[in-house]
């Protein structure tokens, strides 16, 4: 009896024992509530109106965050989903009045609010992804992207690809900035390959009454350009693009290429010409940003991310080997600056 009591004593005790340690181990993992301390490094993002799952750049920003996590270079990451655009500037306050260390926010909207909560609030470092910011702060970095390497890969493999010699390009607003160093990088893309390439560039008129109707001028630009002989279709601008890619897809036997995500995913209608898209590489260039900032290194001014093309999915067994190899060898290229777009942006 005395040997019975006494191995369920020991049992017990044991038990009693691993509770108190899993416990211990639970209330030593970093919470919200500790955000406020030193010793926890608190990242708290703030999405754009197109939500956490948009498989865009909320997404990619978020798995960012996620990835720096799992490496520790942060010890909490959290996210806030804004639902409308007046609560952009609500949104951050929570997140600063919490306690985080670090607040990111998605895309160029989120300029003028980022700059101002920088200024509130020197104490919290900054990004924003996909700005490129004017004011120069220590607490603030904008992620931006060289957009006219994304061109230039796109230019690239569009002249390897063509039958006709003849590409077409389709773009947002014409004096957007971004979109101009989309159109010149892949001009000088395409030339890279083909030296006497023919090119055709479509601007979208920056009428604001036009862009309801957007997808539907990318559709018929796209089809002039079709028309002229285009068989391979650059679609740069979001809606204007995604009609360019949908009018693209319409003509058996073209080829498309989507822009800034993989746009696979995106528009399913454009999967019969969709070879590829010029992506952003928005997750890693987040990780590394937080992983300085864990260093004491925290990059502030302009941050640039690097620029790929996204898998070919169907078109895997299309694309050549010769074309991939080549693709590959100028993404490296221009990632270690061996090549050059000599794309000069206006000022």
């Amino acid at each position: 009896m005395c040997k019975q009591i006494s191995s369920r004593l020991i049992f017990s005790l044991i038990s009693l024992i691993a509770l108190i340690i899993l416990f211990g181990c639970q209330s030593s993992a970093p919470t919200e509530a500790n955000c406020p301390t030193d010793e926890v490094l608190c990242v708290g993002l703030v999405t754009s109106l197109s939500g956490i799952e948009d498989r865009a750049f909320n997404q990619a920003t978020w798995e960012g965050m996620l990835s720096a996590k799992t490496q520790k270079a942060v010890d909490w990451v959290y996210y806030i989903e804004t639902v409308d655009s007046k609560d952009y500037e609500l949104n951050i306050t929570t997140l600063a009045v919490a306690g985080y260390d670090v607040i990111v926010t998605v895309g160029n909207q989120f300029s003028e609010v980022t700059i101002n909560a920088a200024k509130s609030y020197p104490n919290i470092l900054f990004i924003g992804v996909d700005q490129t910011l004017g004011d120069v702060l220590p607490n603030l970095v904008g992620l931006a992207f060289h957009n006219d390497q994304s061109g230039f890969l796109a230019g690239a493999l569009a002249a390897r690809m063509t039958k006709n010699n003849t590409i077409a390009v389709v773009l947002d607003g014409e004096t957007e900035a971004a979109m101009g160093a989309y159109e010149e990088g892949y001009e000088i893309g395409a030339r890279y390959i083909k030296p006497e390439i023919n090119i055709i560039s479509s601007y979208r008129p920056d009428d604001s009454a036009q862009s309801i109707g957007a997808p539907r001028w990318g559709a018929n630009a796209a089809a002039q350009a079709i028309q002229n002989g285009a068989d391979v279709v650059f679609a740069a601008g979001e809606t204007t693009g995604y009609g360019a890619m949908i009018e693209t897809a319409s003509h058996p036997g073209l080829f498309c290429i989507g822009n800034e995500i993989d746009q696979w995913e995106n528009v399913s209608e454009a999967h019969p010409c969709l070879i590829s898209s010029a992506i952003k590489l928005v997750k890693p260039a987040v990780l590394d940003i937080l992983k300085l900032t864990k260093d004491g290194a925290f990059p502030s001014g302009i941050y640039y991310g690097s620029s790929s093309l996204a898998p070919y999915h169907d078109f895997e067994s299309v694309i050549p080997q010769g074309v991939k190899d080549t693709i590959n060898q100028i993404t490296t290229s221009l990632s270690d600056g061996s090549i050059t777009t000599g794309f000069l942006p206006i000022k």
